[in-house]
């Protein structure tokens, strides 16, 4: 009987103990790291329809501006955030990448149209994003953005959909001379 009593002696420590342990947390708060500091943002104009903005985190600064579409066809299509963006990352000598967010995934291995006034560009696409295929023309959709008046997209979703987002460039060039001056971009 002795021998029992102490096995389930034991065994009701040993569960108590698990259970202790359990109970405890893993990392003691004074181990757990901080948690990273987020960017600071900062808005650059009072612009609506494009704003202009820099971001700074770890030392490193990036300028941006965005523009969401005039109009999107078709209208009643369900999509996420539409809009279009120019960004400036100087620490890592990069300038004027322009990025097309549609709302949607577009069709896998498909480009979009993109049309500035009269110019045409062919934009590559993965997932949610068209962008140009190199800095030159990226530098080349920029100076046409900054001089036209309007921006057609065209491309297809994933489900086969055509879908067209027009913009309008009034304060695109206003903007654009913002974030090259706060990222000491000189064209």
């Amino acid at each position: 009987m002795a021998i029992r009593s102490f096995l389930a002696l034991s065994a009701a420590l040993v569960i108590a103990a698990a259970a202790a342990l359990a109970q405890t947390p893993k990392t003691a708060p004074s181990a757990a790291k901080p948690a990273p500091e987020p960017p600071k943002i900062d808005r650059l104009n009072d612009a609506q329809t494009w704003p202009a903005f820099t971001e700074t985190a770890k030392n490193a600064k990036t300028c941006y501006l965005v523009g969401h579409p005039q109009k999107s066809e078709p209208a009643a299509l369900k999509r996420g955030d539409i809009h279009v963006s120019v960004t400036h990352r100087p620490s890592e000598k990069s300038y004027s990448v322009v990025n097309f967010v549609p709302g949607y995934p577009f069709k896998e291995g498909t480009e979009v149209e993109l049309t500035v006034d009269q110019r045409k560009f062919t934009l590559f696409t993965s997932k949610e994003g068209a962008w140009a295929r190199d800095p030159a023309t990226d530098k080349a959709i920029v100076e046409a953005l900054a001089k036209g008046k309007q921006a057609v997209l065209k491309g297809t979703s994933a489900r086969g959909t055509n879908i067209t987002d027009t913009f309008t460039l009034a304060g695109f060039g206003q903007s654009l001379g913002e974030i090259d001056k706060a990222c000491g971009f000189k064209r």
